[in-house]
């Protein structure tokens, strides 16, 4: 029954993990639709990654406060701001206006890229915290799925087309609604 807790748990966290991480695969799509090389993916995706693994830190860190403040209602809280999350995944994928790329080859432009496309992480930390789920095991899987899903829109971006990028997001935030709802029910 523990062992079956754990792999409930963990598969739950993979895919939030992969749902966030399509946000970094659409960002890197357009970026590198724009021609990239090969050591700067390998550069920006290491610290997507970090950023992805910092951010819930604190979310989660916050979440547990906030489930002691809410009770029982932190678990319809915790699913009512995915749903919230993933909504606003899901229109952001259908606008059709030009999104303004920052400059990805400077110091603070890697910085502010890292930081919004890991923006979703702290919310969803948020979330996760109220359930008490393994922090580092969290940490690392958002980590890993973040930087290799930038690696990999980067990569895409490079070689096909923009629209794998807008479907991408969509899908994301079909997942955070999904996840939302189960956590609510």
């Amino acid at each position: 029954m523990e062992m079956n807790i754990w792999l409930g748990q963990l598969t739950t966290i993979t895919m939030i993990a992969l749902a966030l991480g399509f946000d970094a695969f659409s960002l890197g799509v357009g970026i590198g639709l724009k021609g990239i090389r090969y050591l700067h993916i390998m550069k920006l995706g290491i610290i997507i990654g970090l950023f992805h693994m910092i951010m819930p830190i604190g979310g989660m860190l916050m979440g547990k406060m906030m489930s002691v403040v809410l009770g029982e209602w932190a678990s319809f809280a915790a699913g009512l701001l995915l749903i919230i999350l993933g909504v606003h995944m899901v229109i952001n994928s259908f606008k059709s206006e030009e999104a303004v790329l920052l400059n990805h080859r400077t110091f603070w432009g890697v910085l502010l890229l890292a930081f919004s496309v890991s923006v979703d992480s702290f919310s969803v930390g948020i979330t996760l915290g109220m359930f008490h789920l393994p922090l580092w095991v969290t940490v690392l899987l958002f980590g890993c799925c973040g930087a290799i899903m930038a690696m990999l829109g980067l990569t895409v971006g490079k070689r096909v087309g923009h629209t794998l990028g807008e479907y991408g997001e969509t899908l994301g935030g079909i997942i955070l609604v999904v996840f939302g709802v189960y956590f609510i029910v």
